[in-house]
Formats: C-alpha cells, sequence, structure tokens
C-alpha cells in the first residue's frame, strides 16, 4: 500500500478538503499512473453532496484523469514508463460477459467498476479517483493519449468527451447528417464539436439567444433559440438526430417535434425522472427516445485518437486543487467554460 495525497469529501454538507488515502501495492496487470490534471464532472459534484444516494464516504472524485506511467506490474505489456496515458469512468470489469466481449465494458452485465465510489473486484476496498496525486489502474482500463493533445485539455474527454461521442457514432452521424444538440454545457460545446468533425450540420438548440455568438465560435453551423416558439415551429422536422444534454428535468415534445420521421433524440445529460408526454409524438414518424452513458474503452481510444486528428479539445479552466470548493459553487450557477481542470502539481501533501 501506498500513502497518497489527495482531495475527499467526508459527508454531504462537508467540503472538498485534503484526506491522504492508501493506493494498492501493484498487482501484475497494473499501472501506477502519476497524475498531471484532472477534468471537474457535474458527476463528482453530485456525488460528493450524495444528490443520488448512494455515495459511501470519504469520496474521492474524479474521472477524467490524464498523466503519466510511473511504474508497470509484471503482466504489463500496453503501456510503458514515462507513456503519457488516461482513465475515465471505469476502472474494471467482469470483462467476460457479452458485452464486456463487444468492447462496452461501460454495459458490464455484472456491473463495471466505478473510478470512485465503488468496489475493487477483488479485494472489496472502495475505489478513489483523480482527485489525488496518483492511481493504481489494471491495464485494460487504461487509454493512450496521443501527443498531439495537450494533456489539460484533454482530460474532459474522458468523460464529456466519450459521453457525446459514443452516441454520435452509434447512430451514425457524418455527412449528410442534420445534428441538434441540447444544451451549451461541458457535454453540450463537446457535442457540437465531434459532430462538426464527424461532417455533420450542426445546430445549437439553446434558450438563451446569448449563447448564439459562443455556439457558432464553437463550430455549430446554425442557432435554434427553443424559446422563440415561431423559430421552434419553423424547424419542425428538420432534424435526423438530437443529442440532448441538459442535465435536469425538462419537458421532451418541444424537441421531438423538431425531429424528422425515424428520428432519434438522445438523452446523455439527465439522470432522474423526466415528464411524461403522449406516445404520439413517436409513432407519427417512427422517431425514437433513447439514452447513452459513456463509451467502452476501444471505443474511447478511438476518440482520443479522433480527437487527435481532428484538433478537437474541450474548452477548459485550469484550477488549483484548493479551488474545487468555488469550482463546484460556479458549476451550480452555469458559471464555466466550458469545463473546470484541476492541475494536480498544486495538490500538495
Amino acid at each position: 500500500m501506498t500513502a497518497t495525497a489527495a482531495w475527499a469529501a467526508t459527508a454531504a454538507d462537508a467540503p472538498i478538503a485534503p484526506l491522504t488515502i492508501e493506493r494498492r501495492a501493484l498487482r501484475p496487470e497494473d499501472v501506477d499512473i502519476a497524475i498531471t490534471h484532472c477534468g471537474v464532472c457535474h458527476s463528482d459534484l453530485h456525488t460528493a453532496r450524495n444528490d443520488w444516494g448512494r455515495t459511501t464516504y470519504p469520496i474521492v472524485p474524479g474521472h477524467e484523469i490524464v498523466g503519466i506511467v510511473r511504474a508497470v506490474g509484471s503482466a504489463v505489456g500496453r503501456v510503458r514508463v514515462g507513456d503519457r496515458v488516461a482513465v475515465g469512468c471505469m476502472v474494471d470489469s467482469c470483462l467476460a460477459c457479452d458485452a464486456c466481449e463487444d468492447h462496452q465494458e461501460q454495459y458490464c452485465h455484472k456491473g463495471m467498476t466505478g473510478t470512485y465510489n465503488s468496489k475493487d473486484r477483488q479485494d472489496g476496498s472502495p475505489t478513489y479517483g483523480g482527485y489525488s496525486s496518483g492511481i493504481v489502474v489494471r491495464q485494460e482500463f487504461v487509454l493512450t493519449v496521443p501527443d498531439a493533445l495537450d494533456m489539460a485539455r484533454a482530460a474532459p474527454l474522458l468523460c464529456a468527451g466519450i459521453t457525446s461521442y459514443s452516441p454520435l457514432k452509434n447512430w451514425n452521424v457524418g455527412p449528410g447528417s442534420r445534428v441538434g444538440v441540447i444544451g451549451l454545457g461541458g457535454l453540450g460545446h463537446m457535442g457540437v464539436k465531434l459532430a462538426k468533425g464527424l461532417g455533420a450540420e450542426v445546430t445549437m438548440i439553446t434558450t438563451s439567444p446569448a449563447k448564439g455568438a459562443d455556439a457558432k465560435a464553437l463550430g455549430a453551423d446554425h442557432v435554434l433559440i427553443s424559446t422563440d416558439r415561431d423559430a421552434m415551429k419553423g424547424a419542425a422536422r428538420s432534424f435526423d438526430f438530437l443529442l440532448d444534454t441538459i442535465p435536469v428535468p425538462h419537458e421532451l415534445p418541444p424537441y421531438l417535434a423538431l425531429l424528422d420521421r425515424q428520428g432519434t433524440l438522445c438523452l446523455v445529460g439527465a439522470i432522474d425522472m423526466l415528464p411524461s408526454f403522449h406516445s404520439g409524438l413517436l409513432l407519427g414518424g417512427q422517431k425514437a427516445v433513447a439514452g447513452s452513458g459513456i463509451g467502452g474503452i476501444a471505443e474511447t481510444q478511438e476518440m482520443l485518437d479522433f480527437c487527435a486528428e481532428k484538433g478537437i479539445l474541450p474548452d477548459v479552466e485550469v484550477i488549483r486543487m484548493d479551488e474545487i470548493n468555488h469550482a463546484y459553487e460556479r458549476m451550480e450557477k452555469a458559471d464555466v467554460k466550458y469545463r473546470f481542470v484541476i492541475d494536480m502539481a498544486t495538490i500538495g501533501g
């Protein structure tokens, strides 16, 4: 075991504060990573505050992790000491079910092992995330960060990036696709960049006219203000795919009316009960409402390589570790463009 500097929440009403944790000794298949940067996800805040009712304390959040390999186990052949690597939202799965064999480890039938607030599959110890100076992860869940990607800006790709990329790929978004991205935040801004990178015609759909210029700067071809009834009516049946990144419960009917025949609205933001709607909105055009989580390891590596090839990176604000509680306060007010990233050189300890 290795004593490791970290920042953690010890209760739902406690701030994120320094805490020394223990990282396991290397198993043969393990990779020891010195963390250089960690993105800050809304899931971190929700878990730290037990908003979903399943947090085990102390909790060390962080699942948008990049760093440098500093040691490897005896059976590791995928990476070497000194490599630029990354870890996303999961650190293990059964690797034997049909989902895992299909490179969809995030949907493991026995449940994936989360990077934090989960239990190690071998010894039952708690998993701790990236708000720490280092992490030990089995090699199958370690990704390679291409040299073309800036490490700090690459960090949010491990959640915000892959959460947007996976549904775009699954629904075959590409040249000729008419894509609407609903909501301009951490997920939405990546949805715009990735859909545009895949060759789609992209419209940012937002409640705020003030975000129009930002959306265009991110690469959106068009901006649709969802509170403008005439504009929404005029855009009826004009989209093949809608990426819905709104993180809170909201009405779907206004957006379903935007879908063309056989179009799909995919939820990636809200993890909650949503208001009901009339089934005729789907039946009258063979439309679908779907959902998508993160991607598997192979798809996440594909996404990192794609971003390196296309020069796609999140817009970030780099913060010190001791600024994390203020960052949480700003996240609740949507006061960030568009993702916080912690510089782990500032962790102390």
